[in-house]
């Protein structure tokens, strides 16, 4: 009955496949992607959606025009306007037809220091423009092997809590990123994705169960199209947050379909 039950939820919550292009884009490598990817649609029931870098929102608001495939950034500031040389605001973000905007990607977080307090208010300046903030969370490896996995995750999350309330997360989706899985070939195995999936719901719903049991939970750490299946099937797993799949149209339409 209680598998029924997760089954149940989980079909509830749609299946969400991002692709964060991170520092990777020419003119000419988004045309080809995009069009790759536009062909390849037919039949996908996952909702898709890329975060580009800055210069192509443009170009790939263009591209996606009238098909299925939703745009995002990958970052923002903090500020709506003013004397930020350098910086993108959310207005600025949907003025190019984007709808999403990673906030706290461990990226932003080891290499530009962002705090968990700066996560939180870049998820809360997301919000207030009417922007879906992807909000990432994750720990190192350093953090995992002293045992420290649930204390990060927790104090990560309830900074954002803290600020812009539970209801928030009714408009916002998680990524559980082990930092230790990006980029380096090295995955989570499903049961220890599943794990760090079920506690972040869990801390949710000592909020909100309702709250807790509607949020999409996407994994970011080293999905591919080999091992998407088996990762999306996992009861608290509701898609993926693609880094260096979502650069190859295949691939990255394999993982979409898996939804």
């Amino acid at each position: 009955i209680i598998a029924l039950f997760l089954v149940s939820v989980k079909r509830m919550r749609k299946t969400i496949v991002a692709g964060n292009w991170k520092m990777n884009a020419s003119k000419d490598s988004v045309d080809n992607l995009i069009k790759d990817l536009l062909t390849g649609m037919d039949g996908i029931t996952s909702e898709v959606l890329v975060c580009a870098p800055f210069p192509y929102l443009a170009q790939v608001e263009l591209l996606i025009q009238g098909s299925k495939v939703m745009l995002g950034a990958q970052n923002l500031n903090t500020n709506a306007s003013g004397a930020y040389t350098g910086e993108v605001s959310a207005d600025m973000i949907k003025d190019f037809g984007a709808r999403h905007v990673i906030v706290g990607h461990s990226e932003r977080r080891s290499l530009y220091g962002e705090t968990s307090a700066m996560v939180a208010e870049k998820t809360k300046a997301a919000l207030n423009a009417g922007l879906t903030p992807l909000l990432c969370i994750g720990e190192s490896i350093e953090q995992r092997d002293s045992g420290n996995t649930e204390a990060v995750i927790e104090k990560q999350l309830s900074a954002v809590i803290e600020l812009v309330g539970i209801e928030a997360f009714n408009q916002i989706i998680i990524a559980y990123e082990p930092v230790w899985a990006i980029g380096t070939g090295v995955t989570a195995t499903p049961e220890q994705a599943q794990e760090a999936h079920l506690f972040i719901r869990s801390l949710l719903a000592k909020n909100d169960e309702s709250v807790a049991q509607k949020t999409p939970i996407l994994y970011g750490g080293s999905m591919n199209a080999s091992n998407a299946s088996e990762l999306i099937s996992c009861a608290d797993i509701d898609g993926g947050l693609i880094g260096g799949a979502a650069l190859k149209a295949e691939d990255f339409l394999q993982i979409c379909k898996v939804g």
